[in-house]
């Protein structure tokens, strides 16, 4: 296996698609073998089919032969009789077994693209958080969608199509040796050319499927990115720059699609002319046996049909090559996405937590997103089970970054993060995510209704729980104001909120499915009004009691009465301590509250 085809991560899955390494046909090959494999029974009756449905073809040419030089040489034409009857089963014969074995296909084909669309969907769902970040949604989506496209086409037709004209081809070939060696190599002569070129433009072809789906996948990253940002867009009047920028995208996408088209005009107009040649010199070559006796009449007619359907299924395979290039292109991208391992692995062996106290402990903890560029430094933290503690600094200190390593997020790039006394490393994703529940900065909505949202789409959960956990976090008195309440509609991402009502649904959502877990809140008050937020302290001052607890804010007011205060700078812990105490040091904690509070106090 080449080394595109061992296990990527995130990191490296950017760089490889952007080398546009090729992993060979024949892995690609064997990845959908394994897709197949369960319809073996189904494609050993297609395979039948085709080679049946080959030899019946290959009937039809000899049948007219036998009919020339038999029946209608001597003027029997009652001999026609049989011979056409036989000719019209043959036909009916070859109809039903192709109709048969092309829907089968079909049917195995469909559900094989189901496996492999599921398969790739867990695969990406399994991925951590880094490759997430590195990865536009846009190249996702391509996979999901058009490459996944690109597969059935080969799968379901061209497969049908390129092996049914192999099978043909080769059929055709030993036909025509067996009736007459000689004029058979006359018509072989324009074969060597033909195969030359299918071999010459199947490399052009192929190049430039892969550059257009690497376009395609380019260009729905740049489009999600720009309706993602269209406020922005909108409101810094950067419409003509972000035209552009698509522009540039259509372009190259209108450029290679051209160059696409232009190969297989070329490719499919250079067949024809080679098949044209081919039957002029088989008409040509088989005159002159006639004369010299060494062909029959009925033999050069059937030459003629034989080297017409010896082109066929060349000329049909002109016309599958970009598809099935184009398709195999697509598979490299789809095979590079399944080959990407998180960096995040499940342990192999899973601790048991059962008993385990919800404790949390950073022990000399470093980690970075990129090498080189420490976000968190030798960070040694112990927060006992119960307490509640606030994370406060400067944008850039590592506090979100201490969040997703509570979450096992991302791996420490040395140290440990234990929770309940075990390493999070140790800790089945299922166990930690009930042991740790996280409310990001900027929480997310599905398209759905508000009560569905906060349960998750869970219909087990009655409405009085998803109504008593949407009072904890004070946001039943803005549902109720809606038209609809609890049933009100929400649009993609909760576009029909504020950022601060999908705060209080996060915070509701996660107050719901796991009442007794660590709660961490990363600025997840961060967008509400001054009524709401003295609402929620009433409503959290209960919710943290007793509860273990890390509040990430930037809003000093929302940690006055937490148990400790940790002040970080620089990815290391400058402070720590009571409120009371902090202000009393007069250190940078008592410089943001200052500047928080005295300042914004001061008249007009």
């Amino acid at each position: 296996m080449s080394t595109t085809q061992q296990r990527l991560d995130a990191r490296t899955l950017a760089a490889v698609e952007a080398g546009e390494k090729k992993i060979s046909d024949r892995y690609l090959f064997s990845m959908l073998g394994q897709f197949l494999k369960p319809y073996r029974i189904q494609l050993g009756i297609v395979a039948i089919g085709l080679f049946i449905v080959s030899g019946l073809s290959t009937l039809l040419p000899y049948l007219v032969q036998v009919a020339v030089d038999g029946p209608i040489t001597a003027g029997d034409l009652s001999g026609l009789i049989p011979l056409g009857v036989l000719y019209f089963v043959v036909i009916v014969f070859i109809f039903v077994l192709r109709f048969g074995y092309i829907y089968l296909l079909q049917t195995v084909g469909q559900n094989t693209l189901y496996d492999l669309r599921a398969r790739l969907f867990q695969h990406i769902m399994r991925q951590d958080m880094r490759f997430f970040n590195v990865t536009p949604v846009g190249q996702l989506v391509a996979r999901m969608s058009n490459d996944i496209d690109a597969l059935t086409e080969l799968v379901s037709t061209s497969f049908v199509m390129v092996v049914g004209n192999l099978v043909t081809l080769v059929g055709v070939i030993f036909a025509m040796l067996a009736i007459n060696p000689r004029l058979a190599l006359i018509s072989f002569i324009t074969l060597p050319v033909m195969i030359g070129a299918t071999l010459f433009f199947r490399k052009r072809i192929r190049a430039a499927s892969s550059k257009y789906h690497k376009l395609v996948a380019e260009k729905l990253a740049y489009v999600n990115e720009q309706l993602s940002g269209m406020l922005i867009v909108q409101l810094f009047g950067r419409q003509s720059v972000s035209r552009a920028g698509f522009d540039e995208k259509n372009n190259a996408y209108r450029d290679v699609h051209t160059l696409l088209r232009n190969d297989y005009t070329l490719y499919a107009s250079a067949l024809q002319i080679l098949s044209t040649i081919g039957v002029a010199i088989v008409l040509y070559g088989g005159s002159e046996g006639v004369l010299a006796q060494w062909a029959t009449l009925g033999m050069l007619i059937a030459f003629v049909e034989y080297t017409r359907r010896m082109f066929e299924p060349i000329q049909n395979l002109s016309e599958q090559i970009a598809q099935v290039q184009t398709a195999l292109s697509a598979g490299e991208r789809i095979a590079r996405m399944l080959n990407v391992e998180p960096e995040v692995a499940e342990a192999a062996q899973p601790v048991d937590i059962r008993g385990a106290s919800l404790s949390v402990e950073f022990d000399h903890v470093n980690f970075s997103y990129d090498e080189g560029h420490p976000v968190i430094r030798d960070l040694v933290l112990s927060i006992p089970a119960g307490e509640r503690v606030a994370v406060v600094g400067a944008t850039g200190a590592g506090k979100t970054s201490l969040a997703g390593l509570v979450g096992r997020f991302y791996d420490v790039d040395s140290g440990a993060v234990r929770v309940g006394g075990h390493d999070v490393r140790q800790i089945a994703a299922d166990d930690l995510r009930a042991m740790v529940t996280i409310v990001p900065q900027n929480p997310y909505c599905f398209t759905g209704t508000i009560a569905e949202n906060i349960a998750l789409f869970d219909r087990s959960i009655p409405p009085d729980r998803i109504i008593a956990a949407a009072r904890s976090a004070c946001a039943h008195r803005f549902i109720e104001r809606l038209p609809d309440g609890y049933a009100t509609n929400l649009l993609p991402g909760g576009a029909n909120l504020s950022q601060g009502q999908r705060q209080l649904i996060a915070l509701a959502r996660a107050l719901l499915h796991h009442p007794q877990s660590i709660l961490v809140l990363d600025e997840a008050t961060s967008s509400i009004d001054t009524d709401t937020e003295e609402a929620i302290q009433d409503g959290l001052r209960e919710v943290l009691r007793g509860r273990t607890s890390i509040v990430i804010a930037h809003r000093l007011s929302t940690i006055r009465e937490v148990d400790r205060i940790l002040v970080m700078r620089l990815g290391q812990v400058i402070e720590e301590g009571s409120h009371d105490h902090l202000l009393a040091q007069g250190g940078m904690y008592a410089q943001l509250y200052k500047r928080q509070f005295v300042e914004t106090e001061e008249p007009l």
